[in-house]
């Protein structure tokens, strides 16, 4: 059977239509609270100058990201909820599994970014300035896309050549490669190897960088003199840390595939942590903490309210 021509049918919720429609509602307006807070963000740093730093220019890119990571999910969990639409052609389920993984995989490489640019501010605050220019903030993002790219289009293809038959059903609320292979009629274990082996660089060498990262820092911070100055120095790194306790603990109970009859259900819980939840407490973790982004809103705001 073509590919093309070829047909899945998504995960099918059988609660009480009154549940149904109570998570409907819940990830509608976690959905609408997520667009609406990342764009918020950027639009505030596109418009404050003092906010024009290496920093909140990473942080632009991850509210960026963060809106999409979203969409590439939410969208078609709500029409599964809303209207039972569980149909879905085979190149639609190709297109979402591979914005799925390659907007996830960005995001590993932003928050590793996100941590060096931190190390840099506080162990070498001095040459902070030189050292994260513009040029070299705009190649590290750079680097980040076409990394997600890269390491994800080659696995998608060779998902894209592969015959289907037998069962079309997709045991989750999206087109999970894993789920994906288990229906080919082929043999996808070079396939799933590759996946793992990127997964599993991806994941534990920018945690590795992370930790390396941390280390460093805790290490100045602690030689600073004053209590006060060293709690200065840390809570510039908490907002970033919250952010990557929560996308890096998800994507671990996503890898705990040895534990069978729980495996799904991690995965599924894994998928709205990552992709519904974390974007959504992005905005308000970095403004609820972040004096000078709470400073410039009320300058926004106080703006608008002026001209009006």
């Amino acid at each position: 059977m073509y590919n093309s021509s070829r047909h899945f049918f998504l995960l099918e919720f059988h609660e009480p239509r009154i549940l149904q429609n109570l998570i409907f509602s819940l990830i509608l307006l976690t959905y609408i609270m997520t667009l609406s807070g990342n764009f918020l963000i950027i639009v505030l740093i596109w418009k404050s100058h003092n906010l024009h730093t290496p920093m909140y220019f990473f942080l632009v890119n991850l509210s960026f990201l963060e809106i999409w990571f979203t969409t590439s999910i939410a969208p078609r969990f709500l029409s599964i909820l809303a209207f039972g639409s569980i149909t879905v052609s085979f190149w639609s389920c190709l297109t979402q599994c591979y914005f799925y993984f390659f907007l996830g995989s960005v995001e590993f490489f932003v928050l590793t970014i996100m941590s060096f640019d931190r190390y840099i501010a506080i162990c070498y605050p001095l040459h902070y300035t030189t050292l994260m220019n513009r040029g070299l903030c705009i190649q590290l993002a750079l680097c980040s896309w076409v990394g997600g790219f890269l390491e994800t289009v080659v696995p998608t293809i060779l998902v894209s050549q592969l015959p289907f038959c037998g069962s079309n059903r997709i045991n989750h609320f999206f087109c999970d490669v894993d789920q994906l292979l288990k229906l080919a009629c082929a043999d996808t274990k070079f396939i799933e190897l590759l996946n793992l082996l990127i997964s599993s660089v991806i994941i534990f060498v920018s945690l590795i960088c992370i930790i390396v990262s941390y280390t460093k820092i805790i290490t100045t911070i602690s030689k600073i003199p004053s209590r006060g100055g060293r709690w200065r120095s840390f809570s510039t790194c908490v907002s970033h840390l919250i952010l990557v306790s929560l996308f890096y603990g998800a994507s671990l109970c996503m890898s705990l595939k040895s534990i069978k009859g729980t495996t799904m259900n991690f995965n599924k819980l894994a998928t709205v942590l990552n992709t519904i939840v974390t974007p959504l407490l992005n905005p308000f973790i970095y403004t609820l903490r972040n004096n000078q982004v709470k400073n410039a809103l009320r300058r926004l705001m106080g703006g608008k309210i002026s001209n009006a």
